[in-house]
């Protein structure tokens, strides 16, 4: 990146001199401002060069962020709303994008905002569960635990006593949602199909992205699922507390679950500290998330500390669930690859791992970038124990691999930003928690889960049903194959540029089955010779029968480290 307030400062728009036009909605014009204030106080009016824009803003004073630029986009994010807030909560995820300073401002966004009325909240649970609040719950503080940007959230209590929490969406903000998309995307489209750096980063597909992410939190029902889904994940970490939803209480704007009672991470007083395994509770909780990430495949996307709790019964409660990251199987194993990779200081597997998994551009810079990448691996692995995180070192891989033309899949940023707030809850809890330690422990484990999972039912079945395609096809291929060698019809196709390693590869076997077949026939002729008496021996036998066996021996000696050593050069290589 040229600038870290920019998100490319040098990528002009494809025509300057032509002024482009936005279709401007009079009801949107103070929302299109307000966006477009955003891009010019952070470096980016280039952007907008040559449209309405530039009349909209010329009056506008100070134009240019100061001070502290990340906690301003932050506090500037906030003051524009809800959407805005998400849209700052889903580019703290975008390593790609923004600088760490930035992911990590954003990344602490608060939602904390005025709490909306009790008749209001009595109104909404009337509409969305077909009774009055008095009839469904027996007790219902109407001063709420939390206000946030989409809803908030009271203490109550079912029927027969049972404590729950309720969690009320605030009213109209679907539709304050749904008309900030409508100007996002047409701002999206805008960009991403007049500037260089709209197409580069491709807005609208980043946009649907953010559009289908909150659309889902704006579900309730989606949630209460993925609470489900978590809390039968980690049944086995007796240590971890998921609240489970109350389904019949629960619809797309009420969503009621578990009560848990307890105190946030950062809000625990030494007394508190010292009665509390803050060791195993880390190491714990980094082992439910590498278990999420690497073997469920649906892991909690937003560890930060207002989102873990620990019990009055000393455990540690996941709470907020709106926001979830989702791991493909094919990709599972290339980020455990890339953690061990970390761990271990393999600088060049962790570059491997990266390009195989990534999008490579034109202006790609693969020397530069294994570069980049082993100064950063190893300055991670050489750091003092209070500065060791795997998070902030995976951002820093994504990071490079953007700015050295690799396009990065989102799962990635996604998991070292979950990671980087992972390690300092970790560190809240174990102020000597090692999260790389961590990874070297639980592996073992997270691979035999990983291997049962691949030994399930349906993955079974499914490979019976390749296994049964191909013993099925076998007979046919195989006759196509005969009937082509009786006709010398088959052909073995080599592409020009991988003609001369296939010519070395050749070479290499016809030199080693060269220097066996003599190697065979001294022993042979030493075995002939022993036969023969003579007055020149050797340890009391024949002198030239000894002789071919020493040659023998250490002809056999070099062929054999000769094979260690280049197929040990040839697997560094293709490292």
């Amino acid at each position: 990146m040229a600038d870290a307030r920019s998100i490319d400062a040098n990528l002009p728009p494809f025509n300057e001199e032509k002024p482009m036009k936005l279709s401007l909605k009079p009801q949107h014009l103070k929302r299109y401002k307000d966006i477009a204030l955003l891009f010019f106080r952070y470096g980016n009016s280039h952007l907008f060069k040559n449209t309405e824009f530039d009349e909209i803003l010329s009056e506008e004073e100070s134009l240019s962020a100061v001070g502290n630029e990340p906690e301003r986009l932050t506090d500037d994010l906030e003051r524009m709303g809800p959407t805005f807030v998400k849209l700052g909560q889903l580019l703290a995820s975008r390593a790609d994008l923004l600088p760490l300073p930035y992911l990590q401002a954003l990344s602490r966004l608060h939602e904390e905002v005025k709490p909306f009325s009790y008749e209001e909240v009595e109104k909404i649970i009337q509409e969305e569960l077909g009774v009055r609040l008095s009839k469904g719950f027996s007790y219902f503080n109407p001063e709420p635990l939390a206000a946030a940007s989409l809803g908030q959230v009271h203490l109550a209590a079912l029927r027969e006593g049972r404590p729950v929490v309720v969690k009320v969406q605030r009213p109209g903000i679907r539709s304050q949602i749904l008309e900030d998309m409508e100007v996002l995307e047409e701002i999206a489209t805008f960009l991403e199909a007049h500037t260089e750096v709209g197409k580069r980063y491709q807005f609208v597909k980043l946009f649907d992205e953010m559009r289908k992410s909150l659309l889902r939190e704006l579900d309730y029902r989606k949630e209460a699922a993925q609470l489900a889904a978590l809390a039968n994940n980690l049944r086995e970490f007796e240590q971890i507390q998921v609240p489970l939803p109350i389904d019949d209480y629960t619809t797309s704007r009420v969503l009621t679950m578990e009560y848990v009672s307890g105190k946030k991470i950062t809000s625990l007083g030494p007394l508190v500290s010292l009665e509390v395994d803050g060791a195993k509770l880390a190491d714990d909780l980094f082992h439910a998330y590498l278990k999420q990430i690497l073997v469920d495949g649906l892991f909690h996307a937003d560890p930060h500390p207002g989102n873990i709790y620990v019990t009055d019964d000393r455990r540690i409660a996941l709470l907020d669930l709106g926001m979830v990251g989702r791991v493909a199987s094919s990709t599972q194993e290339h980020l455990l690859k890339l953690l061990l990779a970390i761990s271990e200081g393999e600088t060049e597997s962790a570059a491997d791992i990266l390009i195989r998994i990534s999008e490579k551009r034109d202006s790609f810079q693969e020397m530069e970038f294994r570069r980049k990448i082993s100064e950063l691996i190893i300055e991670q692995k050489d750091a003092p124990l209070q500065e060791i995180d795997v998070g902030k070192a995976i951002l820093g891989l994504v990071r490079h691999a953007v700015e050295h033309g690799l396009k990065v899949p989102p799962d990635l940023t996604l998991l070292g930003k979950t990671l980087l707030q992972l390690d300092q809850v970790g560190r809240t809890l174990q102020p000597s928690f090692n999260p790389t330690d961590a990874v070297r422990r639980h592996v073992s484990g997270i691979m035999e889960q990983r291997g049962w999972k691949s030994l399930s039912p349906g993955q079974m079945w499914g490979s019976l049903l390749e296994m049964k395609d191909f013993v099925g096809n076998l007979p046919g291929r195989l006759n196509r194959i005969l009937d082509a060698l009786v006709h010398s019809e088959l052909e073995v196709k080599i592409r020009p540029m991988e003609t001369e390693l296939y010519l070395a590869g050749f070479q290499k076997v016809a030199n080693r089955i060269t220097a066996g077949l003599i190697l065979a026939a001294l022993i042979v002729g030493a075995a002939l010779l022993m036969r023969v008496e003579t007055s020149f021996r050797i340890l009391g036998y024949p002198g030239l029968a000894m002789l071919c066996f020493l040659a023998a021996a250490g002809g056999g000696s070099w062929l054999l480290i000769n094979i260690f050593i280049q197929d040990h050069r040839d697997k560094a290589r293709r490292r």
